[in-house]
């Protein structure tokens, strides 16, 4: 055979096999494509088999999250009916420690009732104002002040105003610190701390009053050590002190004809009526009132503003600073300004008009009570 027949065999030969290699190939690829698609089925198969068990886990947990959640909110139900019923024990029984006259209602009379327990509060006339005056004045002068008022003793208008400011300044820094000290965190005993705040607020209130009453002519109050009930008189002239303090311009009215009918000798059995049935009477009672409708608010918000610990008492020594001078200030802008302290005073006509009623010894007065409050 030539070599042109060999060469042409062996493309024939060399065509047959590459037909048969690339058949050959494409059976491979084919039965490759095939592997793949039932690997492809599988897997898939395999993947909706798993999500399927995931979402079924899935629902499992989510309901089991709704059972918690349940049992959750139902246990904060619980603990919100609790904290209800324990708030409202602490209320009540605060408006029982509070209430010393027991006629079911918070006001200014229990306000003082309580205060005046308080070891301290009531204040000795004489003794006052032999300690306040004996490094500055002669016996005689002392004792003259004592008979009769500082000022018609001769002591000046400024010294005693020196001396008043000063017995504001040590009354409101004792209960500042009394205050924030009974503020403190303290458990279950909180709702007993309440009504000592309260009466050490008040306690050292009305001990300034009374001080700054001596110290402007007032003569004494029936504050016996021994007294455990203080009568309606006493307890009536109080009352108008905080009226003054809080901003109730009829009783700085009522303050100043009272000051005159003591400055010009009115008999006690007068005084006495106008204090408990007459003149001053239903001016004491809008004190009162005043103090009633802002007690029960107040005592309670305190209670649960005690609830916060250590700020408890930062707040309640911080607001105690703050909000006892001006009530001082109120009450001695008013008592340095009367016929007891001041000779040059000027009455005004309601200031007359309850003077005269004093004197004439009038009953079931109907004044309407004008008032500045400021709590």
């Amino acid at each position: 055979m030539d070599i042109k027949s060999k060469a042409k065999k062996a493309a024939e030969i060399a065509k047959e096999k590459g037909s048969k290699g690339a058949k050959s190939a494409f059976d491979m690829s084919k039965k490759a494509g095939k592997a793949i698609g039932e690997g492809s089925k599988v897997a898939a198969a395999k993947s909706k088999e798993i999500a399927g068990v995931t979402a079924e886990k899935t629902k499992v947990f989510a309901t089991k999250s709704k059972e918690v959640a349940a049992v959750a909110v139902d246990k904060s139900k619980d603990v919100a009916v609790k904290t209800k019923e324990v708030a409202t024990k602490s209320k009540e029984n605060m408006v029982e420690v509070l209430d010393q006259n027991g006629d079911g209602i918070l006001d200014s009379t229990d306000l003082i009732l309580i205060s005046m327990k308080v070891p301290g509060v009531k204040v000795k006339r004489t003794e006052f104002l032999k300690k306040e005056f004996y490094k500055r004045y002669e016996q005689d002068v002392i004792d003259k002040a004592i008979e009769t008022t500082p000022a018609k003793a001769g002591i000046k208008a400024e010294e005693i105003d020196k001396i008043a400011d000063d017995v504001i300044k040590f009354e409101r820094n004792a209960v500042s610190g009394i205050s924030a000290a009974l503020s403190m965190p303290g458990g279950a005993a909180m709702a007993a701390t309440i009504p000592a705040d309260i009466a050490q607020y008040y306690g050292y209130m009305l001990r300034a009053a009374q001080k700054l009453m001596y110290l402007y002519g007032f003569s004494e109050m029936d504050l016996d050590e021994d007294n455990l009930m203080l009568d309606s008189e006493t307890i009536n002239q109080l009352t108008l002190c905080l009226g003054v303090m809080y901003g109730v311009a009829s009783a700085t009215n009522a303050i100043k004809a009272f000051a005159k009918a003591l400055g010009t000798g009115v008999e006690k059995k007068l005084l006495k009526t106008a204090l408990t049935k007459g003149t001053i009477y239903p001016i004491v009672k809008s004190v009162a009132n005043f103090f009633s409708i802002h007690m029960t608010k107040e005592v309670f918000a305190g209670f649960f503003k005690k609830a916060i610990p250590v700020a408890g008492g930062v707040v309640g020594g911080g607001l105690t600073y703050v909000t006892f001078k001006p009530c001082c200030d109120r009450l001695k802008n008013v008592l340095r300004d009367t016929i007891l302290s001041n000779p040059e005073h000027k009455e005004t006509e309601e200031e007359k008009e309850m003077y005269d009623n004093i004197m004439e010894g009038v009953v079931d007065v109907d004044y309407e009570i004008i008032d500045d409050r400021e709590l």
